[in-house]
């Protein structure tokens, strides 16, 4: 079976799960908007129902239901739509890879799994379970920071001989295991931190799984296109203009309580979370304003339309269940 023809290289957005406000239910309007925001900014691909996404929080109705919305949104756009799949149990994740292609979506992103921390050959096995029992293309999600296991480039390699194994979000900050990866293979590697987009490309990464990009869509697709033309220079510029925010923004907060109180400000969200995800400390509101104001996607005169929704429901601790 070959390897797919469509290209995973470039700007990928690990978009939000927009809720209503009170967090009970999808927001399926805001949700369509928010996908023709990124087609708009011209990105790669949209991947649903990852971290940013809040997948665990969602019901699998609630998953099908932002799969399919995304899909039906990037229908004939040449946007690809990788869809979050991944599971900490090997039968759950092939049930999603499944639904994933039935769905309609272009590859299944499938996360080591968490809390069961399983050695490398469990590892190997359960990726290659998924890989083995559909043929929808899976891109790997190294991020040992969520998952307590580190996916080793031994791994990666073994993995990459699959011909349904086809890339990896290699979200682990090491640019040596980056490295060690492109060495050892030829599988498509893309950076799963903003802040090291264009460190990654140096050592032969093609892309992100941005968080940023849910912001400026159009900056991170410029910044992979300007590694894509070997044109570091105009990629440093770009890296320079968003490193502030794709820095700072992420550090306030554990992703995407901080993204989702950035999104409220610019009135493209509720801002609403689900439990166990919190809305942000009251007192980062100020800071998050700043970083939106330094990176031009808010004026300085004014406290964005969704401000006060924003600190109305920090200060209310409206974490939505």
């Amino acid at each position: 079976m070959p390897r797919p023809t469509a290209s995973l290289d470039g700007a990928w957005t690990a978009i939000v799960t927009p809720f209503t406000p009170d967090g009970t239910g999808v927001d399926v309007d805001r949700l369509r908007q928010q996908v023709a925001f990124q087609l708009d900014g011209g990105v790669r691909g949209i991947v649903p129902c990852g971290t940013t996404g809040e997948a665990p929080t969602l019901s699998e109705v609630e998953q099908d239901l932002v799969i399919s919305t995304s899909v039906e949104c990037a229908c004939g756009t040449g946007c690809l739509v990788v869809a979050g799949a991944g599971s900490n149990a090997t039968a759950h994740a092939l049930h999603r890879q499944r639904r994933a292609k039935e769905l309609g979506a272009d590859g299944g992103l499938q996360v080591s799994p968490y809390y069961n921390k399983p050695s490398q050959e469990g590892l190997y096995r359960h990726f290659m379970t998924v890989a083995d029992g559909c043929d929808l293309p899976i891109v790997l999600y190294n991020i040992p920071g969520r998952c307590a296991v580190t996916m080793t480039p031994d791994t990666v390699e073994r993995l990459a001989r699959h011909p349904n194994i086809v890339a990896i979000k290699e979200a682990t900050g090491s640019m040596d295991s980056a490295s060690e990866i492109r060495r050892r293979c030829g599988i498509t590697i893309l950076s799963g931190d903003d802040s090291l987009t264009l460190s990654f490309a140096a050592v032969g990464a093609t892309g992100v799984v941005s968080v940023v990009s849910n912001l400026m869509p159009r900056a991170i697709a410029d910044l992979c296109d300007g590694c894509a033309r070997n044109d570091f220079a105009a990629a440093r510029q770009v890296h320079e203009s968003i490193f502030p925010l794709s820095r700072g923004l992420l550090s306030l907060d554990t992703n995407p309580a901080p993204l989702k109180a950035a999104m409220a400000l610019l009135g493209r969200d509720s801002g609403a979370l689900r439990l166990p995800m919190h809305p942000v400390d009251p007192t980062l509101i100020p800071r998050i304003q700043s970083l939106l104001v330094e990176s031009g996607l808010m004026s300085a005169n004014t406290g964005g339309p969704g401000r006060r929704t924003v600190i109305e429901a920090v200060q209310a601790k409206g974490a939505m269940a």
